[in-house]
């Protein structure tokens, strides 16, 4: 997994909890890495994983909601180092329907050895979009911070709804309905 993912997962904790939940988190999930990050080294999954149920025990909040609050605020991470990725797509739909065809191959030119989720387009239309995740990590959570954020960015109304199609959440079906 791509140190960025860790080195922005740990300032949102320390944004959000403090300074003292990161050094706990990382003392409590004996790290191979010894929790030292850098945004472009390679880093096991199993670390982040231990992070964020470490975190969960610290603050009591469930890790699924960790997750979901790390999305959300990993968007703007992503708006601040790729805003000409947003500037390409008119409305949340068609940026969120791209992510398999354009936003992921740019990431692969950037990180060839990116592990990324696959985005199956189920159906399409200008107020309905449903969308099937699948990954190994499932971080299913993670996305669906990811479509809040960008329904926001586009100052567009929609309510999203996501249906595990296996209880291990790495596939999920996400349907995406505009508001009004």
């Amino acid at each position: 997994m791509k140190g960025i993912v860790f080195t922005e997962f740990l300032e949102m904790v320390e944004k959000k909890f403090g300074i003292e939940t990161v050094d706990t988190i990382i003392t409590e999930s004996n790290l191979e890495s010894d929790g030292a990050y850098t945004s472009v080294g390679t880093y096991a999954f199993k670390e982040l994983q231990s992070l964020v149920v470490n975190l969960s025990k610290y603050t009591n909040v469930d890790a699924q909601d960790l997750i979901h609050l790390y999305g959300i605020y990993f968007f703007d991470t992503l708006t601040k180092n790729y805003i000409s990725l947003f500037d390409h797509y008119k409305n949340a739909f068609q940026l969120i329907s791209g992510i398999e065809e354009h936003i992921h191959v740019q990431v692969r030119k950037m990180y060839p050895d990116a592990e990324l989720p696959y985005f199956e387009t189920h159906e399409s239309s200008d107020s309905k979009l449903v969308i099937e995740y699948h990954s190994e990590r499932a971080l299913y959570s993670f996305a669906l911070g990811l479509i809040e954020r960008t329904l926001e960015h586009y100052n567009e109304k929609a309510t999203v709804t996501k249906k595990l199609l296996n209880d291990s959440g790495t596939k999920v079906l996400f349907t995406i309905v505009k508001n009004g």
